[in-house]
């Protein structure tokens, strides 16, 4: 391990940007630039030449992205200036520099249909604005470098930030008795401690390429709803509804894929180990965040 090595995460107050500040500097890496949206605006192509030919880095952690999903159909531009020319921006500054790049991408590239879990090479016909974006900077990234990880995610839930875990203990907290919960939507969730710990696994190898990295484990969200509150030891009760059922509850919304299970032939290929399963991921961290 080249703790010297020259090091920039973008999104570095999101989720997992915070995960991988922290990982970094628990593995003694010395030159880590964290940066977010108040100290670079990944849309001012001016602005990322200067921080990434100035600084030529060795290796991008690129988190940083638009990810309000439902907004995104309303602000399609600033969706796409941030998720597709953003990351073209720092893919071409990456490639002058010859440095590596990890880009974090979602499931929500492919539209979710059948039940089997997607290969990483799969048809990407993603459904909304903030997936097709998403899979525009893929494209990007896979046209303009050669030093590339393309790591797929979903269900993200970390302790800095916004998440389904936070908002579920919150309903129940205020005194919800009873939440309905989605239960067609089928996936894995994706801690980000642990996934911070295989991006900087991968970081300095050269096994390039395209993966997917989730907890084990499938579940719908109203699966994951009741396991959150049997955990938390709360009495809440969860009332399974479909996706049509609920987009008739809150409208304007996204369309999201109802099947997100995502194949890891190719993280076994290379020699990544795996995450650990979903229900161990949640229990640690919710003693962490209760704790």
């Amino acid at each position: 391990m080249n703790q010297n090595l020259k090091i920039i995460v973008t999104g570095a107050k999101g989720q997992l940007g915070y995960d991988c500040v922290r990982e970094l500097k628990e593995r003694g890496y010395k030159n880590v630039v964290a940066i977010d949206k108040d100290e670079l605006d990944i849309t001012i192509q001016n602005d990322v030449n200067r921080l990434i030919l100035e600084y030529k880095p060795d290796i991008i952690l690129h988190n940083a992205a638009w990810t309000a999903v439902d907004k995104a159909e309303e602000m399609k531009e600033e969706c796409y200036a941030v998720n597709a020319m953003g990351t073209k921006y720092i893919a071409e500054a990456c490639h002058k520099v010859g440095a590596k790049l990890i880009y974090i991408s979602t499931d929500y590239v492919f539209d979710g249909q059948g039940e089997k879990f997607f290969e990483t090479d799969d048809p990407k016909l993603g459904l909304s604005v903030y997936g097709k974006t998403k899979s525009i900077g893929e494209d990007f990234v896979t046209s303009i470098m050669k030093k590339y990880f393309i790591i797929r995610i979903s269900w993200v839930f970390g302790i800095n930030g916004n998440n389904f875990i936070k908002t579920m203990l919150k309903l129940s907290d205020s005194g919800k008795k009873e939440i309905f919960v989605v239960n067609d939507q089928i996936g894995s969730p994706t801690y980000t401690y642990d996934l911070s710990k295989l991006m900087c696994d991968m970081m300095e190898t050269d096994k390039y390429g395209i993966y997917h990295a989730t907890n084990e484990g499938i579940c719908s969200w109203a699966e994951l709803a009741c396991f959150i509150f049997k955990e938390s030891q709360r009495d809440t009760k969860v009332i399974p509804i479909t996706t049509e059922e609920y987009r008739k509850l809150v409208l304007n919304q996204a369309k999201r894929p109802l099947n997100s299970r995502l194949s890891k032939k190719s993280l076994d290929e290379a020699g990544f180990k795996r995450l650990p399963q979903w229900k161990e991921a949640v229990s640690e961290y919710l003693k962490r965040l209760l704790n």
